[in-house]
């Protein structure tokens, strides 16, 4: 059930018990863009997602962000805010990585046991 997806935009769905919330999404596929991730931002408008990956780190961020690691079923298995300047241990059972502003997933219901779901834009460009 391996996921690849490509460099680009999309909405991430995160499935609630209240209902569905549906975020603008970027999505950072390949080695490039993962590596760049947030570096150099002052704000995060919704969600990046990293992918594969299943360790981050906040060397040289300016934000502190939201961290959620995702098992191979886009399921919430660990979610931790990191400040700039920290590395982060990787997740044996994570294949994929969601970084937002601090602070924004706990407003979103995002934590463990949560799935999410990807949309990827299909325009021409």
């Amino acid at each position: 059930m391996g996921r690849q997806w490509r460099d680009g935009r999309g909405k991430l769905v995160v499935q609630g018990q209240v209902g569905d919330i549906g975020l603008p999404l970027e999505i950072a596929s390949s080695y490039r863009a993962r590596t760049r991730g947030l570096l150099g931002r002052d704000a995060v408008d919704g969600v990046l997602l990293l992918s594969p990956a299943n360790s981050v780190h906040t060397i040289g961020m300016r934000i502190p962000i939201d961290v959620a690691y995702l098992d191979r079923r886009l399921r919430v298995i660990a979610v931790r805010t990191m400040k700039p300047g920290r590395l982060g241990l990787p997740r044996l059972r994570a294949r994929h990585v969601l970084e937002a502003g601090a602070g924004a997933m706990v407003g979103w219901g995002l934590r463990v046991g949560v799935r999410v779901v990807v949309e990827v834009d299909c325009g021409i460009g």
